[in-house]
């Protein structure tokens, strides 16, 4: 059934989107790329861009990064090219691909329920907490929740859609399975057959969906489009494979702080800590959404059995718990490995909790709350981004640091270097002039010549620097757990 709302209505949930988008594009580079996550994914794309090897990602120059197909990187380092190297290039494919996956929201509600239940359903999704963020976050994710929504979009449409639109929704369900396998890999594969397969069993639709696809065509087609880059990528970087597809798919899910990690630490988590995070992400939907399935439970239990009988309402359900349901037993989780479920969440909440009242002489509460989510999310995050802008730039980037070093450096030939270690940010912002050295002891060759270089240190590791070493480094500032030091010249 359409919805439909009244024009002050619609004007509001339009103003609320409007709203959302437009802060999240301000803001794309209002704040510094944090450590780790966020400066790693930038970094690699800074140094694609500043070797030109667009085949394999580089974790440090020579040094291959095996940790995730090169979709969002090479996504980030055309933004580069084109915007130059900085916060908001580095982010903006994020804000793209989101706004893909909002498009497809607003496809797939509006051949459910007309234009107005499709700004109902956007409203959702632009105004959900991980969404927002994950818009303006250098990351996989957002790549990897699009490669899904498309598939998803596709097999709904190819196979319960109007005729017109199967034939071409058919093939792009497999090119939503390449854009996820060339995002994050075959969890993607894992995140769309689970949701598709058991809807599937549920409703009894072998027949649809074996005639409604192009499985044949479509295989080739996705395998067209991902296998000459895996293929390419292990000749060129030997062991590739054997490293993605068994420690990154296999051992970092099934063992608890999985020491096989080659660019980190493992996320040892809890099992069934990715419930938790869900809720969380899927702020503030997910609390009206426990509220009424804690209702639907205890009184209207029919509402359950309309919502496991409805194709519709089961299917959405199915693909927003995918990712929780596979990560369930996961050791190694983060909340932003719900993001692919998120775009069937708010399709699921604007066909559960609809507008009711037909007075169009005031806003009904439903639709209220909509625009407040999108209204109080903007001013939140502007504030949160203004507010601690001091600790995003000193303790969790190193923005300000190097900031300093420029309005200090009195010759180009100055040198930044760090002891012991350094963070990914450092690289960035250093455009990979930072120099890393192991200990106290190699970082005295560097005092023998006449450069005044700056010296980086956390503040635990000082003694661990030689006794004339410490004599000539003259402190400039603190920046988190590290000190900023200038050598001082004879």
């Amino acid at each position: 059934m359409a919805l439909a709302l009244t024009p002050r209505e619609r004007r509001g949930l339009g103003i609320a989107i409007v709203l959302v988008v437009g802060v999240r594009l301000a803001t794309l580079g209002a704040y510094p790329v944090m450590d780790s996550t966020e400066s790693r994914y930038a970094e690699i794309a800074r140094k694609m861009l500043e070797t030109g090897d667009w085949l394999v990602p580089q974790f440090a120059y020579g040094v291959p990064f095996w940790g995730k197909p090169p979709l969002s990187t090479w996504l980030s380092a055309a933004s580069m090219a084109v915007l130059g190297v900085n916060e908001f290039a580095a982010r903006l494919p994020s804000l793209l691909l989101m706004l893909g996956c909002g498009a497809l929201v607003f496809l797939l509600a509006r051949l459910r329920a007309g234009r107005d239940g499709a700004l109902w359903a956007s409203t959702f999704f632009a105004t959900t907490g991980l969404v927002f963020v994950a818009a303006g976050a250098v990351m996989t994710d957002a790549a990897l929740a699009l490669g899904t929504t498309v598939a998803m979009t596709g097999f709904w449409i190819a196979v319960d859609g109007p005729p017109s639109l199967r034939r071409v929704t058919g093939h792009a369900f497999f090119v939503g399975l390449a854009i996820g396998m060339m995002a994050k890999g075959p969890v993607a594969l894992v995140l769309t057959f689970v949701p598709i397969g058991a809807w599937t069993l549920w409703t009894r639709s072998w027949r649809a969906v074996w005639t409604g696809l192009p499985w044949l065509a479509g295989t080739v087609l996705a395998a067209a489009l991902v296998v000459p880059w895996y293929w390419a990528a292990e000749r060129a970087s030997p062991g590739f494979l054997d490293y993605f597809l068994v420690g990154e798919h296999w051992k970092r899910f099934v063992e608890p702080g999985w020491k096989g990690d080659l660019y980190g630490a493992a996320h040892a988590r809890p099992r069934g800590m990715i419930w938790l995070f869900w809720i969380a992400a899927a702020l503030p939907w997910s609390l009206p959404a426990i509220g009424w399935l804690v209702r639907a439970a205890l009184v209207r239990r029919n509402a359950l059995r309309s919502l496991a009988k409805d194709r519709w309402q089961s299917y959405l359900l199915l693909w927003t718990v995918a990712p929780m349901l596979f990560f369930t037993l996961s050791g190694n989780v983060l909340a932003t490995y719900v993001l692919p479920g998120l775009p069937a969440f708010a399709l699921l909440v604007a066909a559960l909790w609809r507008p009711r009242d037909d007075d169009a002489r005031a806003l009904r509460p439903t639709v209220r709350h909509g625009i407040a989510a999108g209204l109080i999310l903007s001013v939140v995050f502007v504030v949160g981004t203004v507010v601690p802008q001091r600790r995003f730039e000193t303790e969790l980037s190193h923005k300000a640091l190097l900031r300093m070093v420029e309005t200090q450096r009195a010759h180009a030939d100055e040198r930044l270097i760090y002891v012991a270690q350094a963070p990914i940010s450092a690289e960035f912002y250093s455009k990979g002039q930072a120099i890393l050295v192991r200990d106290g002891a190699a970082l005295l060759p560097y005092f023998d010549d006449a450069s005044a270089d700056f010296i980086v240190v956390r503040g635990r590791d000082l003694d661990m620097l030689p006794a004339d070493a410490r004599a000539r480094l003259v402190p400039l500032g603190a920046f988190g757990k590290y000190r900023l030091l200038r050598e001082a010249l004879r």
